[in-house]
């Protein structure tokens, strides 16, 4: 066994950021070596979060470009806001092309750009100086989905047939930061925050283990999207309240629920299909990630607030709200799951200890840039339909230099 580390610095300093140096606890091959943020208060919150774990001597940094020099960094986790993605890839790419310094890996937060465009400009810039890119998707790598995949295709589909319907949805209450909010900045509503998700844990499920992404292709895809609660007035105003002025879901609402059914063909020829929701209007204990798998004798399904662990609080227990039991947490009384370890749950441990070991071996991760773009083009195409109210062939025309409505923000519900 290699006794190599990769020394990583982060670009992005907030909740996402800080999930990934949590994870890190569990994973041998990474040291937390520097965060970089335009808040220096948060970077050095950041770093200071590294050093507490003790997963790596980190420091805040004044600009990527010096991460990039310190030859103490191999690798970057790009986990900044969709609108400054661009701007940071090319702070990337023009550090090395200078010859500040070199990077064996360079990962990236989803979704890999705010639409198709912005998407290819991202893999060409990483293309154009070599790097070997990951594409960070934390549902794939949840042991419960790697497991339960692993298990349904070597018992079940091995002797009846592969499955052909999957359905996976991610819901809570709504994104902690306002730049979420606004769909000029973040590039949409859920459908562009969290529908990157779903959409690759279908894809997931429906391939076999082994096989090429390819060997399935979408070939068709109807969706809808709706701002069914924060664009009501009360809610409307509590938003905006909570969240600054820039939010105002009374003139450019974002949509806070979207679902989506995607026709995928396999190389078999048989039809499959994945059925896609997100929603932030969603009102339970907090996050819910959840997916069902079903074949012609089998099924799997997965639900993470179906926690082993349960606590009750009767309403004399009064404290600070906070999210110490679960992510997006919504109460404090009454009966209540517990994720216990949710940076592992989720899939951010094995998903993180993946991609260190692709860039220590030089190997190509399991999903790049260029699946990034693919995840961006089903995005795009969703967005396409709801707007047309039309189930559209795959790809549509027009959808590399579509922009989606509400990311203009002409949307109207």
């Amino acid at each position: 066994m290699s006794a190599e580390r990769l020394g990583i610095g982060f670009v992005g300093s907030g909740f996402n950021a800080r999930f990934h140096i949590q994870s890190l606890t569990a994973v041998r091959e990474i040291d937390v070596r520097g965060v970089y943020s335009p808040n220096e208060k948060n970077a050095a919150s950041s770093a200071a979060l590294a050093r507490e774990l003790d997963v790596g001597e980190a420091r805040p940094y004044k600009s990527i470009r010096d991460m990039v020099a310190d030859p103490a960094i191999n690798a970057l986790w790009l986990c900044g806001p969709n609108h400054a993605r661009i701007a940071n890839m090319e702070e990337i790419v023009g550090a090395i092309k200078s010859g500040a310094g070199t990077l064996r890996g360079l990962a990236c937060e989803k979704p890999l750009a705010r639409n198709l465009a912005e998407a290819r400009k991202v893999a060409e810039l990483a293309k154009s100086v070599g790097l070997n890119t990951g594409y960070l998707e934390n549902q794939l790598f949840s042991p419960d989905i790697s497991r339960g995949r692993e298990l349904i295709w070597a018992r079940g589909a091995a002797l009846t047939g592969r499955p052909y319907l999957a359905r996976a949805a991610e819901e809570h209450a709504g994104p902690h930061m306002p730049w979420f909010w606004q769909g000029t900045l973040q590039g949409g509503g859920v459908l562009n925050d969290m529908m990157c998700h779903s959409v690759e844990v279908v894809r997931h499920l429906l391939t076999k283990p082994g096989a090429p992404r390819s060997s399935i292709k979408p070939v068709r895809i109807s969706a809808h999207i709706a701002s069914l609660k924060w664009s009501r007035p009360s809610y409307a105003k509590q938003l905006s309240e909570t969240m600054g002025k820039d939010v105002d879901y009374t003139k450019r609402p974002s949509e806070d629920f979207a679902r989506a059914t995607i026709e995928y063909e396999a190389d078999t020829g048989e039809t499959l299909i994945g059925e896609v929701t997100t929603s932030w209007s969603f009102v339970g204990a907090g996050l819910r990630l959840s997916a069902e798998l079903l074949g012609p004798e089998y099924s799997m399904s997965w639900n993470t607030l179906d926690t082993s662990l349960k606590m009750f609080f009767s309403r004399e227990v009064k404290g600070k709200s906070g999210e110490d039991l679960i992510e997006k947490q919504n109460a404090e009384m009454g009966l209540m799951p517990v994720v216990a370890d949710e940076p592992s749950i989720y899939g951010y441990t094995a998903e993180n200890r993946h991609m260190a070991r692709a860039f220590l071996k030089d190997e190509k991760p399991m999903l790049t840039f260029h699946d990034g773009i693919e995840v961006v083009q089903i995005l795009m195409a969703a967005y396409m339909s709801a707007e047309s109210g039309q189930t559209l062939e795959f790809p549509p025309p027009g959808l590399d230099s579509f922009v989606p409505a509400v990311a203009k923000g002409t949307w109207k519900p």
